[in-house]
């Protein structure tokens, strides 16, 4: 076991569940295709080293080991139960098991009765686990393999080749999830696999927390539905962060934003996986779409090098092929390496003539007898490119799914040549079965299939590195809790105001983003039409007119904003047809006639995570481009400008035909400053609108804000969950 802050003496709390010293299986049988006899086959296989427990009253040995007819009888206190028993007997099992004082149990069965009563059991079995604290794997899953210390507790059968010592593991609320990877993939070597189920005990974040504590972890994949314990899974993740172990995640389903109530514009356009967009961005976590890229991206981190600076070189035989993958690496957003003059030249004195000395490298032209010493050397060169991260050598499989040992030799002298790592890639599926491809990637030389997910592992390599030294190089941002009470004296007078439930009008809206250090256009409330002038002498014309009427949260939806009033007459004017239909209350306001970009900032509540920061561009057609990323908040400046770069429209940020370039930095800060808020202001607001702040050449500045408190996010949830 490696060095870590829990022992054999101050054991891991999951301890009981994923390294038990004695084991008890209710159910047990020699009866084949049983869920007892496949526990018991696989506990025997992975080479279980504690004390073994048949129960079953109708059997008086099973494999061999003496079987007791109930828990009671057992000599001894196991530390774990695995009920291998139907639906119909779980909860007398489970109170059985609560008795006997055993600390933890894996529960297969789904909790369906067809004649239940109310509550159902998976409720009933919720709330003694619940009362018990028995830490339980499932129900409804299929177990747990800790192949580092050999507990097999799962009742379906696996390949029989697994290591021991692997350094990858795999969480996954779907049991297909787990064994479709799991059963096939044999060039993964898992210390740790776990199909969660129902997780009505033991959540995702607390098994990530015993690979990170307890095991030699290089990498984590997860499948995952939701988070049933967010915190958790924020501050497990946090906790992989910091000790470099990266996360590949598969997210499936989805999660409910309140902000689609629509209060806001924000609401409006929250997509419902903003929350793990968010959240994956913060600490990390590379994202991947289907079981292959994860798969691969497992195999990609687990090999021992890391990427250096730079981006990826390849290696081909053909040029078609080679055109394939700049197509690709385009597509899926990964830098191929432009290398400099001095590779250039060694690869013109490699290679035949009329063959073009670049990354992407086309190899192949007459062949001959010594066209293996010159694909080495070409590769080897390109490793060396100072802007080469990591390399492939894409080449297809040989006959039969096989490879070629001439491309390991590639593999070596690119690596011996740099120390950076390297693949073996081919462009569709060939096998993992083989004992070559498998030695091969054991021995750190991955050999991969299938280009796009190759290329999709790249990306997650790279932007791990990234995030990496990001980590290093930035200042650490600061926790909510950190951010409530150095802010507490600004936000405790409004969050006393929000928990109350009100939406603030624009007025409102702007005293509280001031109260948080970010730039408003003032603004004069009146009531009537002498009021509305000597506002605007006040200010100088020309000014804008907005309707303050309580209620009326979009204006623009209501003719209630009426813009560049130039004189007294204009002002007078545009007040009596606006009041009129609308009512007295207005806003009076300085027009910023100075070009701009016009951005928006927003919050939006996400029922797991919370508040989530919202960056785009605004204006009045930000619902038409939804163009906007999300943050977990607080967040800094240069998290702030990352944001930015991620928008499809950034690049109207650095100017365009007669529109200069705008203050970029100003934004990023007000963006940080509205995180604080989001932060300091956590528990009292539901949904926040700065639609548009206005980006200047020299400056940012709020020109409409709308603020609604937690309350009226949980009054109209609710009505919209009884309607």
């Amino acid at each position: 076991m490696p060095k870590n802050s829990y022992s054999d003496r101050n054991p891991h709390p999951l301890s009981p569940l994923l390294r038990p010293r004695s084991i008890a299986v209710l159910g047990a049988s020699e009866r084949e295709n049983t869920v007892g006899c496949e526990i018991m086959h696989n506990l025997r296989q992975g080479g279980y080293e504690g004390k073994l427990y048949p129960v079953n009253p109708g059997r008086e040995t099973v494999f061999g080991l003496p079987c007791y007819a109930r828990l009671s009888d057992l000599p001894e206190t196991v530390d774990q139960v695995i009920f291998a028993i139907a639906d119909t007997r779980v909860e007398s099992a489970l109170d059985e098991t609560i008795a006997h004082g055993a600390k933890a149990a894996t529960i297969f069965a789904t909790l369906v009765l067809e004649d239940d009563t109310t509550p159902p059991l998976r409720e009933r079995v919720r709330e003694k686990v619940h009362q018990s604290g028995l830490l339980v794997c499932g129900a409804n899953g299929m177990g747990i393999y800790n192949f580092q210390d050999g507990i097999w507790a799962c009742g379906f059968d696996t390949r029989n080749n697994h290591q021991r010592g692997g350094n990858v593991t795999l969480i996954s609320h779907s049991g297909s999830g787990m064994s479709g990877i799991l059963d096939c993939e044999e060039r993964i070597d898992f210390n740790l696999a776990v199909s969660t189920g129902q997780e009505l005990g033991v959540t995702m974040d607390q098994y990530m927390d015993y690979a990170i504590e307890c095991m030699n972890t290089k990498v984590i994949g997860l499948f995952m539905e939701t988070a049933r314990n967010p915190e958790g899974l924020r501050a497990v993740l946090a906790k992989a962060a910091e000790r470099n172990v990266p996360v590949v995640a598969i997210k499936v389903g989805r999660t409910e934003l309140a902000a689609e109530l629509t209060v806001s514009h924000s609401g409006a356009m929250a997509g419902q996986d903003a929350a793990y967009q968010a959240l994956f961005e913060r600490y990390g976590v590379q994202r991947v779409e289907d079981m292959d890229e994860l798969a691969t991206a497992l195999i990609m981190f687990a090999q021992p090098h890391q990427p250096a600076a730079g981006g990826l070189v390849s290696i081909h035989d053909s040029g078609g092929e080679r055109q394939l993958i700049i197509d690709l690496a385009d597509r899926v957003d990964v830098p191929l390496t432009v290398v400099s003059s001095g590779t250039s030249k060694k690869l013109e004195n490699l290679l035949d003539p009329g063959l073009m000395p670049v990354n992407p490298l086309d190899a192949w032209s007459k062949g001959g007898p010594d066209y293996h010493k010159v694909m080495e050397s070409c590769f080897a060169a390109l490793m060396c490119d100072e802007q080469a991260a990591l390399g492939a050598v894409v080449h297809d499989r040989a006959p039969l799914g096989e490879i070629y040992q001439a491309y390991i030799r590639y593999l070596r002298a690119g690596h011996g040549a740099s120390g950076k790592p390297v693949f073996l890639v081919s462009n569709r599926q060939g096998t993992g079965s083989d004992p070559r491809v498998q030695s091969t990637t054991r021995d750190g030389f991955p050999v991969l299939d299938g280009l796009r997910s190759f290329l999709v592992g790249v990306k997650c390599l790279l932007n791990y590195r990234d995030f990496q030294q990001r980590l290093r190089a930035e200042p650490t941002e600061p926790s909510r809790e950190v951010v409530a009470a150095e802010w507490a004296a600004v936000a405790n007078p409004w969050r006393e105001r929000l928990a109350q439930g009100q939406v603030l009008n624009e007025f409102e809206s702007g005293r509280l983003l001031v109260d948080f250090s970010i730039p408003v256009n003032p603004s004069a409330p009146v009531d009537d039409v002498e009021a509305a002038v000597k506002a605007a002498q006040s200010f100088g014309y020309p000014v804008a007119l907005k309707s303050a009427q309580p209620g009326l949260l979009h204006k623009t939806d209501q003719d209630g904003v009426k813009l560049s009033l130039h004189t007294e007459a204009e002002l007078r004017a545009a007040y009596t047809e606006m009041t009129e239909r609308l009512g007295p209350a207005v806003l009076v306001s300085p027009m910023v006639l100075r070009p701009g970009v016009e951005m928006i900032l927003g919050v939006v509540r996400d029922e797991q995570f919370g508040p989530l920061v919202l960056v785009g561009f605004g204006g009045v057609y930000v619902e038409a481009f939804k163009d906007v990323v999300y943050a977990l908040p607080p967040f800094g400046t240069a998290t702030a400008k990352r944001l930015l770069e991620k928008l499809k429209l950034h690049h109207l940020l650095e100017g365009h035909r007669n529109f200069p370039a705008v203050d970029v930095e100003a934004f990023c800060l007000a963006a940080a400053r509205f995180s604080v808020m989001a932060a300091a202001l956590a528990d009292s607001i539901s949904e926040v609108d700065v639609n548009p702040i206005l980006v200047l050449e020299d400056g940012c500045i709020a020109l409409d804000a709308l603020v609604a408190g937690h309350q009226v996010y949980k009054r109209m949830n609710t009505q919209r969950n009884s309607s």
